[in-house]
């Protein structure tokens, strides 16, 4: 068996990264985003990356950091209130934007790994996202035609994994993972534990094997996007 397992976030990432590449990552704001293997990829210095995920990180975590070092050119995203950077740099032309709903990103990163070129989809039509594609009718509804998305690399955060490469999320940190995993020619997997194979369950497999390249154990901080205390102790039952 091919081993998958490799003992730093820079050596799961040699010889994978190039200019100009699209990138898919998984995470939802700071929930679940591969931290290491994005800190590896800044510390790269590869540049020009079209980055697909649903929002940008904030300014000093996440793919915050790759905006601040001006490796990413594009964002393909649904979300991006929470990076100052980002706006600066969108308003001023700096970085190129694609919007895509939350829902239909979902499904462009669903399609792209299940080998779906395309779909049409009622979300976005009549709108600016729905500008320049092809509308069909279907029993009298008007659909617009979405792109699958195929990423040359892709980044997801898990929390257990075999060393097959299957893989095991927890709770709401699975969220895009599972597309994201799915689309890229190559997937790489950062985990916070790797147990033998046959250890895991098979029913509780989030991501088959078959779709992860390069598995990484690391220690991630866990960053909280916005933390809001309550003001006074939580009463007593």
């Amino acid at each position: 068996m091919v081993n998958k397992v490799y003992t730093s976030a820079r050596e799961a990432l040699d010889g994978l990264l190039f200019d100009g590449m699209t990138m898919a990552v998984g995470g939802f704001g700071l929930c679940g985003i591969p931290e290491q293997l994005i800190l590896a990829l800044r510390d790269s210095g590869v540049r020009n990356i079209t980055a697909v995920s649903n929002n940008a990180g904030v300014d000093d975590w996440g793919l915050g950091l790759l905006l601040a070092t001006r490796q990413i050119k594009k964002m393909v995203s649904s979300y991006v209130g929470e990076n100052a950077e980002f706006e600066r740099q969108f308003m001023s032309g700096e970085l190129e934007l694609e919007f895509a709903p939350q829902g239909t990103l979902a499904e462009r990163l669903r399609a792209g790994g299940a080998g779906i070129p395309g779909f049409f989809t009622k979300t976005g039509v009549g709108t600016i996202i729905a500008e320049g594609k092809e509308h069909k009718e279907f029993d009298g509804q008007t659909y617009v035609l979405e792109r699958g998305i195929v990423a040359d690399l892709s980044l997801v955060k898990a929390y257990r994994a075999d060393r097959a490469g299957n893989l095991v999320y927890r709770k709401t940190a699975r969220n895009f993972n599972p597309m994201v995993a799915s689309c890229g020619k190559v997937t790489v997997a950062e985990v916070e534990s790797i147990v033998e194979i046959g250890a895991l369950d098979p029913d509780s497999v989030h991501t088959p094997s078959i779709f992860v390249h390069r598995v990484v154990q690391t220690k991630s901080e866990k960053r909280i996007e916005q933390r809001t205390v309550s003001s006074r102790p939580a009463e007593r039952r």
